[in-house]
Formats: C-alpha cells, structure tokens, sequence
C-alpha cells in the first residue's frame, strides 16, 4: 500500500473577531468560521502511531485563535498571518487551503457569510522555519 496524498485539517473552527473597515466591526467583532487543510506527508505516522510524524491539530488550533485575535480590516491579511505562522511552526507543512468566513457579515443582505478562500504553498525561504 502506498499512501499518495494526506492532510491534516479543521473544519469550521467558530470564534468571534474584531475583524473588518467599518468601525462598529472593530469596536464589537463578530462571529467568524476558520477551515483549512495542511498537506504533509503522513506516511510514518501511519506506521508508527506517533504524533511526532504529523501535524498536532491542536496546535493548529492555537495558531488560528492567536492569529484571529489579532485585529485586522482584511480578512485576506488574516489569512497571511495564518499561513505564515502555520509554514513557520510545522517545516513538514507543504500546502495550506484556508477559508475564512465572517459570519452574517453587515452589507444590508441575509447571507451566510462572506469568505476568502485561499491556497499557499511553501517556497524555499519558508524551510528556515523553525522546528515543532
């Protein structure tokens, strides 16, 4: 058996943030939904049942809630802090998918939410990260 693809992922991760331009957003926040999908190799972890050979969703956990506390206008910016700080924090972490969604965002429409959706993939200046 070969595996030929693995991600470790978090779907709907609901947390409230000061995020977006208007400044009632800022001031109050609101509720926001946080998914992505890292691509790692898993292989030895499937082997050897230890959690050294993958990526701790907890800690990813983390790093989302740290990064969302951080205020910013652009839920885009977010996203980059997110990235960055998962490529930093696992060097076996090869691509990201993440969603940000603010949920009933203030645009004078009943929707769902609003999202950014967004693919990364780690270059040659992120394997200078530091190690878990």
């Amino acid at each position: 058996m070969k595996l030929t693809s693995s991600h470790v992922v978090l779907e709907k991760v609901r947390l409230h943030a000061a995020h977006g331009v208007m400044p009632q957003e800022q001031k109050v926040g609101g509720e926001f939904e946080v998914s992505l999908s890292v691509g790692c190799e898993l292989a030895k972890a499937v082997e050897t049942d230890d959690l050294r050979y993958t990526i701790n969703y907890a800690r990813l956990y983390e790093i989302v809630r740290q990064e969302m506390l951080i205020p910013s206008k652009l839920l885009e910016h977010v996203a980059g802090r997110i990235a960055s700080n998962i490529f930093r924090s696992f060097p076996e972490a090869a691509l990201l998918d993440l969603k940000i969604t603010k949920v009933n965002p203030p645009m004078g429409a009943h929707c769902d939410g609003a999202s950014v959706v967004m693919s990364f993939e780690r270059t040659p200046d992120d394997s200078l990260a530091e190690s878990c």
